[in-house]
């Protein structure tokens, strides 16, 4: 089939929650009874029909993205882990989750010193781990990387546990008390797993092209809303499934919630003229965000190699020193203790203090934490251009 579809709607029954002596008996009632929930026609066999020119964008973009993942394979800092870490931010700033990149790197080697944002954020990366080193992306696939995403804030107690599809309505907007004020109301929970088999069957596609299809997948899958908590987020962790499925890209994270991010406003409205079956704005969205995420990917591997050169004619250390390692483990992790070093490095924690100690005499680390046990020491240029790189793909509207 040619084109796409609008989302229905139909009639649902909702019983009120909310205790008596809560609210008024106006406010109860408001809250009470049928409302409308969204319908999903099968999008499966669907061929999305777009402009030729915007054909040709996304063709363009796919271009750019893929070069940029060539010339990030070999590169001496650990790219790749940068951006996995950058992107997980981005997507998280989306919901409003927000944590420093040195608020993050604390709580990467001692998550009993997270803050509640790094913590989500971590979770973040985990589920996009998952998403990059899956061969698959079924039903399974998509639990796992949301288990991985929430398991550490929404205990398997709480309802719509990590993992597990929804098993109550939820609605996007409105009030809390009900859905009747939604925004969006998305489908019935019963309808929740063969929406998403549909969505599996269109993701195993091969003949849309990439970022076209990336789009929509994320598209539908927002708009199927399969969790309580976390459907932006795992949503967006698809699109990298995706991303390697089809060969776009082979060795690192392109950070496509970083252009997303950008506009988010823009972004939202794409969301909803995506339910009234128009993919163009969403399509549009994902060519820019993915052109904008290759721009400022360059521009921090850049900002990172200067550092990188500047650093190593500041070290003095014999060849083969620890230092040496410790330095480049600086940017993937740029917060660091005694006992990670030894781990990473493979060295005893009197040479892991000795290399740290290298490192400070070179003004490349600072000890931050100010106490006796425990210290650690902070990579302040890797810090500065990783919160910029954020401050780069922040919202402008």
């Amino acid at each position: 089939m040619d084109g796409w579809v609008v989302v229905g709607d139909e009639d649902r029954t909702w019983t009120s929650r909310i205790p008596a002596d809560l609210v008024s008996r106006r406010v109860r009632e408001s809250h009470t009874g049928v409302y409308r929930a969204a319908v999903l026609p099968p999008i499966a066999h669907l061929e999305p029909v777009l402009p030729l020119a915007l054909l040709a964008d996304a063709e363009r973009a796919a271009g750019l993205v893929a070069r940029f993942d060539a010339e990030s394979e070999g590169t001496p800092v650990p790219f790749s882990a940068l951006l996995l870490r950058s992107e997980s931010a981005s997507s998280s700033q989306i919901e409003n989750i927000t944590s420093g990149a040195r608020a993050l790197a604390v709580a990467a080697i001692d998550a009993q010193d997270a803050t509640r944002g790094a913590g989500l954020v971590l979770g973040n990366v985990r589920a996009v781990e998952r998403a990059i080193t899956t061969g698959e992306l079924d039903g399974e696939a998509v639990r796992a990387m949301h288990h991985d995403l929430l398991a550490e804030s929404a205990p398997d107690s709480t309802p719509g546990p990590a993992g597990r599809w929804r098993r109550e309505q939820v609605w996007i907007g409105g009030s809390g008390y009900g859905p009747h004020q939604a925004e969006f109301v998305p489908p019935h929970h019963e309808a929740v797993p063969a929406a998403v088999e549909d969505l599996v069957a269109f993701a195993a596609r091969q003949d849309v092209p990439t970022l076209v299809h990336a789009a929509l997948v994320h598209a539908q899958f927002e708009t199927v809303h399969p969790f309580v908590d976390g459907n932006g987020r795992t949503g967006r962790a698809l699109v990298h499934v995706l991303l390697r499925r089809r060969g776009l890209v082979r060795h690192t994270v392109v950070p496509v919630s970083a252009g997303l991010l950008r506009d988010g406003n823009r972004y939202v409205d794409a969301l909803t003229a995506y339910r009234a079956g128009d993919v163009e704005p969403i399509v549009r969205r994902f060519v820019a965000a993915a052109e904008h995420a290759v721009e400022h990917g360059r521009d921090l591997l850049a900002d990172l190699l200067d550092v990188r050169e500047r650093w190593r004619s500041l070290v003095r250390a014999r060849e083969g020193a620890a230092a040496w390692s410790v330095l480049d483990l600086l940017f993937r992790q740029p917060v660091l203790d005694v006992d990670t070093v030894a781990r990473e490095v493979g060295v005893s924690p009197v040479n892991a203090a000795e290399a740290l100690a290298t490192l400070t005499d070179a003004g490349i680390v600072v000890e931050f934490s100010g106490r006796r046990l425990g210290r650690r020491w902070q990579a302040p240029e890797v810090i500065s251009a990783l919160d910029e790189f954020a401050r780069r793909a922040g919202r402008r509207s």
